[in-house]
């Protein structure tokens, strides 16, 4: 019989005996729609039909159904009312139209196999043309051709069956440890094909949306392997397609169960009212580009997929790997990652459990990252040092609230690539840092962040999961969006912390080892100010705030101290001068250190209060100098002497033994000598000659014109006015003698 409502709630069909009454199908009805028997009326040529009339009298003389109208007595003043909800196939096409198609989708079933615990996922296009004899229906005959397959080693549960067949809810929310939790994830392959079907563990399952293939009303069909064995093995054609790829035997099918997960995706060859996106070997291919794009950083932050490959079943049977990404444990300690996502996982559980803690839980660890191309015959190898952290219970009541809410958990993963760089450059030269959601967003300026590190979160992203959600003025309290600005506050700061130290202690445990990272290049992991973008800015004051406590500035004398104890050289003058200066201020017990500009910008922001950024200045060297006496050669004073002059602090001079004399002795600036104590510069007008007798009282021949101009400028400078008649003397050098001033 088929009953159709006169308000919608689709049609419907039921299958009963001529003794079945109208109060079954009533029960029916409510069973499947909610509608409580008692609203209910089922009319039949126009007469309201009692509960206890038998469909067989009803039905007209051969014919093989009745049809009735289901009408609702309502509320008492009037009709029923309310809202209803759209047909499938148009719930999907607007899921189609949020979530655009491209390399997101092989994401989003990476996703699938990663909340399933699988460790390995493989994506296969499958240019075979299966039977079309042996088939459920010859309607099935136009899926029977090539497809895109998706394997992973994880077996669905009865959740994963009932959850992928709840479009309007995903199942995944209710945990929210598994990273697709939004219910679309899975529905965008509807891009791809118009009848997706799933082989796991004891079932193979076949969606169809257009409700065409198996029934009218029927979005699909499954058949288990021990029960429906007679059907499955009769309809020879039908289940081809699931036996002899990655090395599936049909064996599986033989023993009542398959220990992994196969999606397959007939592409779509037509237009269906589904999507008009036609599909072929072209266009999956460039799925698989875009996936190869940034497919070095899709393992990040995965806590079960380990391996991802992409490949080609060709028409011959030819069975082709294009392409292979696998994250790898550190070499020198195995059981690293292992502990830290054991560590992670209690965080977790006690977070969930209410348990309080008012620290953030971190943990640290190496992984390897190498992409295989086999067509482009190329092996790349990248290492990170990945850093996750999970907030505890009590650390924000905000935080915990909107936890609560949303059934998020506040965590956060920062990872670092490890490289030999220039060590001014430090560990991220050329390197974008991307916003994850535990999987890349989507390439775009949305996903940048400015950092010079990946930063993966349980953030809240937009309905399409291609962004993180911010607070806008017209969705100012948004959740969500709110949520994510407390993570970047609270969270994201110490794990970035602890990144940073944990790079810092494996430099220093590690010094005889090949560690990927040379000390200098930690410069590299800190945040620059100026290419930060100003959603993440918040990161910037409780990071510095903390980590400018630490040793985490690197002397030229190789060791770690805090920022206080640090000279910073950013000097960029004659590299004779540079060494001179820098050689006598670490010969008088100074730490020189020098930073990139960036971090350089950090200090002259972040550093406070009375212990300010001491920098290497001529001010310094003098200082310096007229507490310990330069005891070096003569060279270094004279290039000691040239620094000191090169800020005109003249003033400042007195009491500097530099000046160098004709006999290579030196002697002290001084405000106020005698005649017998007076340095002479020689000119053409008064040459040396002119005073027999002092000739070890001139100013050294040779200097550079530059220092001797500079001293030059230092005698007409003076601390006060000569009686007159006296002859000028400043700085121990006399003024009368100097060219074109008697």
């Amino acid at each position: 019989m088929v009953v159709s409502p006169s308000w919608y709630i689709g049609q419907r069909a039921y299958q009963v005996p001529h003794s079945a009454a109208v109060r079954d199908i009533k029960q029916l009805i409510y069973e499947e729609t909610d509608l409580p028997v008692i609203e209910q009326q089922l009319v039949h040529n126009g007469k309201v039909l009692d509960d206890k009339v038998q469909i067989g009298t009803l039905v007209p003389t051969g014919s093989p159904e009745v049809c009735m109208t289901l009408e609702g007595s309502g509320l008492k003043g009037g009709g029923r009312f309310g809202q209803t909800t759209p047909p499938l196939v148009e719930f999907l096409k607007d899921i189609l139209r949020r979530y655009p198609e491209g390399g997101q989708i092989l994401k989003e079933l990476i996703q699938n196999a990663e909340d399933a615990g699988a460790t390995e996922v493989k994506f296969m296009y499958d240019e075979t043309e299966y039977g079309v004899e042996s088939l459920w229906s010859h309607d099935m005959a136009q899926y029977q051709g090539t497809a895109l397959y998706v394997y992973n080693d994880a077996v669905f549960t009865t959740e994963d069956w009932n959850g992928i067949q709840e479009i309007a809810r995903s199942r995944k929310r209710e945990d929210p440890l598994k990273v697709g939790r939004f219910g679309i994830g899975f529905n965008s392959v509807y891009h791809i094909t118009d009848v997706p079907s799933i082989f796991s563990g004891e079932q193979i399952g076949m969606l169809d949306p257009h409700q065409t293939l198996f029934g009218a009303h029927e979005s699909g069909q499954c058949w288990n392997l021990k029960t429906d064995m007679k059907e499955i093995t009769e309809l020879t054609d039908q289940f081809a397609p699931y036996i002899g790829l990655f090395g599936n035997s049909g064996k599986p099918i033989k023993d009542g169960s398959f220990s992994g997960t196969l999606f397959r995706f007939p592409l779509r060859i037509k237009p269906s009212q589904l999507s008009t996106n036609i599909y072929n070997k072209e266009k999956v291919l460039e799925l698989f580009e875009s996936f190869k794009a940034d497919a070095d950083t899709v393992l990040l932050f995965l806590k079960s997929v380990q391996k991802v490959s992409l490949h080609v079943h060709e028409s011959d049977g030819t069975e082709r790997m294009l392409f292979q990404v696998t994250a790898g444990e550190n070499p020198e300690d195995k059981l690293e990652r292992p502990n830290s996502l054991k560590t992670l996982g209690l965080a977790t559980d006690s977070y969930s459990n209410g348990v309080p803690s008012s620290t953030v839980t971190c943990a640290t660890y190496q992984v390897n990252i190498e992409t295989q191309d086999e067509t482009a015959k190329e092996i790349q190898r990248t290492t990170w040092l990945v850093c996750n952290g999970v907030g505890g219970r009590g650390l924000c009541s905000d935080l915990d609230s909107l936890a609560d809410d949303l059934k998020f958990i506040p965590t956060i993963g920062i990872a670092l690539p490890l490289t030999r760089n220039d060590e001014d450059k430090g560990a991220t030269s050329g390197f974008s840092g991307r916003a994850f959601c535990f999987l890349p967003l989507p390439p775009g300026e949305e996903s940048l962040t400015g950092l010079p590190v990946h930063v993966s979160g349980f953030f809240g992203l937009t309905d399409n999961r291609r962004s993180i959600k911010w607070r806008e003025v017209d969705q100012w309290r948004d959740p969500a969006a709110l949520w994510n600005e407390l993570l970047i506050v609270t969270i994201i700061p110490r794990a970035y912390f602890t990144l940073i130290m944990e790079a810092i202690k494996r430099i220093q445990t590690k010094k005889d080892q090949d560690f990927p990272l040379l000390p200098r290049g930690t410069y590299g992991a800190w945040p620059d100010t100026n290419r930060i973008k100003p959603r993440w800015k918040p990161i910037l004051e409780p990071l510095f705030h903390d980590l400018l406590q630490q040793q985490v500035i690197y002397s030229l004398t190789n060791s770690w101290i805090h920022v206080d104890e640090a000279v910073f050289s950013e000097l960029d003058t004659d590299v004779d001068i540079t060494e001179t200066v820098i050689s006598y201020l670490q010969s008088s017990g100074m730490q020189v250190a020098r930073v990139p500009a960036a971090v350089d910008a950090v200090l002259d922001t972040y550093v406070k209060g009375p212990a300010s950024v001491k920098k290497v200045t001529p001010s310094l060297v003098r200082q310096v100098i007229r507490k310990d006496k330069h005891k070096g050669s003569s060279q270094e004073k004279l290039l000691l002497l040239e620094f000191v002059l090169s800020d005109k602090g003249y003033s400042d001079l007195i009491g500097l033994e530099l000046l160098p004399l004709q006999d290579e002795t030196f002697a002290a600036f001084s405000s106020s000598v005698s005649d017998k104590d007076a340095v002479y510069m020689a000119s053409e007008e008064y040459p040396r000659s002119l005073y027999p007798g002092l000739e070890g009282r001139f100013i050294l021949e040779g200097i550079k014109p530059s220092v001797m101009s500079s001293l030059k400028d230092a005698a007409k400078s003076r601390e006060y006015c000569p009686s007159e008649g006296e002859q000028a003397r400043v700085l121990g050098i006399t003024h009368s003698d100097l060219s074109g001033d008697s």
